[in-house]
């Protein structure tokens, strides 16, 4: 087992957000940093213990492996041979911090910026933003057509007040109490194409999360489509049951399909059975990303007459004589 405790150098709970360890972090670094203790040996070791505690707890991969206890002795060996901490003494008027993590040097950066102490240079790498999901729901003629929704998006930008540093005057930043960024909410009208389907994610590029020297993260809307009154949907194919009447079902003739473009003509032979299906090309849902489409199965459903008329009743008096049982 690992021989110290990260989340109580930092003072967080083992749940805490990557939030909650970014503001924990600054916050201990900005009242242990050796420029603001100088000569305090103490101040310096548990500077240098609260970066160690953050370099692993801000890497995902990192911190789960931490959380699960795997190979603890060599992580910690790793760990060391990857993040050397140069001196922190005073014996120039500048020094170099180097971290092996890609935020920590962004955050001092962040933290002394214009306090007038040292310099402090890193090894940065451009950070892409992260992508954000957003749930859509569309109607099923909203799916076949294709539509647009306006969103209301909340993003993180740089504060505008301490323009991402977290400090004014050595002070934490009132506007964004110290986290550097705040939160905005943006309104963004997106293109849902045709063909989209429960579980579809249709991704808009360059709309998510803004980057740190890299580029925009991207937007997934992860689509639902509420069920029809009319249509079932199975793949991109479209069921549909048909009223048809005793008479046409005997004797033949047309009857009306509805689809989602309007209704079309459907000639039903002589003697067609009750539960019969017909398969309609290309009247289906649009696949997603081309031009073609799937098709229909309108299945009939005879409809027996009611409230007849004793001249009808007679008919069907003499058809059941002429068909017995």
């Amino acid at each position: 087992m690992a021989s110290k405790d990260y989340y109580n150098i930092l003072g967080v709970k083992r749940n805490a957000s990557e939030q909650e360890i970014k503001q924990a972090y600054r916050r201990l670094a900005r009242k242990h940093h050796p420029d603001v203790n100088p000569g305090d040996k103490s101040a310096e070791a548990k500077f240098k213990e609260i970066n160690e505690a953050y370099e692993v707890l801000s890497d995902k991969e990192n911190r789960e492996k931490y959380d699960q206890w795997q190979y603890a002795d060599q992580f910690e060996k790793v760990r060391q041979q990857q993040t050397p901490f140069r001196d922190f003494g005073r014996s120039s008027d500048t020094s170099s911090f180097y971290s092996g993590g890609d935020d920590m040097g962004g955050l001092f950066d962040e933290l002394f910026r214009g306090t007038g102490t040292r310099t402090y240079t890193r090894r940065a790498q451009p950070r892409r933003g992260r992508d954000i999901q957003s749930p859509v729901e569309v109607t099923l003629d909203e799916a076949y057509h294709g539509t647009k929704r306006t969103l209301s998006l909340q993003t993180e930008e740089p504060c505008p007040t301490c323009k991402g540093s977290g400090l004014i005057q050595n002070v934490p930043c009132a506007t964004c109490q110290g986290s550097g960024a705040v939160a905005r909410i943006k309104r963004l009208e997106v293109k849902i194409p045709p063909g989209v389907k429960n579980g579809s994610r249709v991704r808009i590029a360059g709309k998510g999360q803004p980057g740190y020297g890299g580029p925009n993260g991207d937007l997934y809307l992860v689509v639902s489509v509420k069920p029809h009154r009319l249509f079932e949907r199975r793949g991109d194919d479209l069921y549909v049951e048909v009223p048809v009447p005793l008479t046409v079902a005997v004797l033949g003739g047309e009857v009306q399909v509805p689809t989602l473009k309007g209704k079309l003509a459907l000639k039903i032979p002589a003697e067609t059975q009750n539960g019969r299906a017909f398969r309609l090309k290309g009247q289906g849902m649009p696949h997603l990303g081309n031009s073609s489409q799937g098709d229909m199965l309108a299945k009939v459903n005879i409809i027996l007459p009611t409230k007849l008329s004793p001249q009808e009743k007679e008919l069907f008096r003499r058809l059941s004589e002429l068909r017995p049982a």
